[in-house]
């Protein structure tokens, strides 16, 4: 890899449903001199991640669309190749914002450095340390006001925020947590690896009967990653004062029709439930507690992840697609 070329993701323009590749452009950019106060970053990871979706769309959500044939960004982790910047040294790792590109170059102020941490790769960053799990935890702590004795359903619970929801629920007192996932085999991973009391595969069947079957008391809490009829079958389910943190809608990103909204929206009135959006950047003062309980998590053996890695930039486009149809388990990195 040149030291001053940039080999860059760029948005060639917006999708339509499902991207293909002709949304996207290959781009070399050759970067200028640093200036005072610059780094120059090599990226050896880089996070893809769903809500990215909703940002190559032009409209108005809690993130700028991406621009059409500029870079696109996203969480990335790397090591500091030349520096003209105070408390930044070369081979120093940094986590970023400036991903889908394998050199980055910027302000001090957009990097942080971070720490080589024993046994565990510069992409644990970008989830169990990073963005994934801090959305897991605000969600459980922060939105849906988690108490010990809980009963806890999570959609999507084989994935990056879902795979850390259920172990940080457990671990924060609940009674009972319960996922669903996309297939036997990640139905699987929740019950033997991930501690998940009870697991079902949502194209088995209706998900209201299969969490039915799974929480025959109700449920408490519900971390919503999918919406839809994930979203319907809790609505259901739910006890009297249920609380549901918001946090995606991966069954719809892709939808060119208007998605059918729950149909038991009057189930919030006559069992008094509270359902709450939300997005993590707007809850960073929590990082701190974030990491002091995960580190001694972590530390003390009590949480355990997985990453599907996708080699290379070129296939970086393809390990995006690839997430927004269930093909990872936990966290998906493109490694550099």
């Amino acid at each position: 890899m040149s030291t001053s070329t940039s080999t860059q993701i760029h948005l060639a323009s917006r999708p339509t449903g499902w991207p293909t590749d002709s949304n996207f452009s290959t781009v070399a950019v050759e970067l200028p001199d640093l200036a005072e106060g610059e780094i120059r970053v090599a990226n050896e990871f880089i996070s893809v991640d769903p809500y990215m979706r909703g940002r190559m769309n032009d409209t108005k959500s809690y993130a700028a669309p991406y621009a059409l044939d500029e870079v696109m960004t996203g969480g990335a982790v790397g090591r500091v190749v030349e520096s003209r910047a105070e408390g930044f040294n070369v081979g120093d790792p940094v986590l970023h914002q400036l991903g889908w590109r394998d050199l980055s170059q910027s302000a001090a102020g957009n990097f942080r450095v971070v720490k080589d941490l024993p046994g565990l790769p510069l992409s644990a960053y970008l989830g169990i340390l990073g963005m994934t799990a801090f959305t897991a935890y605000v969600g459980l702590t922060e939105i849906a006001g988690l108490k010990d004795g809980d009963t806890v359903f999570i959609s999507g619970a084989a994935g990056a925020v879902g795979s850390a929801a259920g172990q940080i629920a457990r671990l924060k007192g609940a009674k009972r947590v319960i996922g669903s996932a996309g297939s036997a085999a990640k139905v699987d991973l929740l019950t033997e690896k991930y501690g998940y009391d009870a697991a079902f595969n949502y194209k088995d069947g209706p998900v209201r009967g299969q969490l039915h079957d799974a929480a025959p008391e109700g449920i408490d809490v519900y971390f919503d990653n999918v919406g839809g009829e994930h979203l319907e079958a809790a609505l259901d389910a739910f006890n009297p004062g249920g609380r549901g943190a918001l946090c995606g809608a991966i069954s719809v990103y892709n939808s060119t029709e208007a998605p059918v909204g729950p149909r038991n929206m009057s189930n919030m009135v006559t069992r008094g439930l509270t359902l709450k959006g939300f997005t993590v950047g707007n809850y960073a003062e929590h990082y701190p507690a974030f990491m002091a309980d995960m580190s001694e998590w972590i530390a003390q053996g009590k949480i355990v992840f997985d990453e599907t890695v996708v080699e290379g930039l070129e296939n970086a486009v393809q390990g995006f697609l690839d997430l927004m149809r269930g093909a990872n388990t936990g966290k998906m990195v493109i490694k550099l």
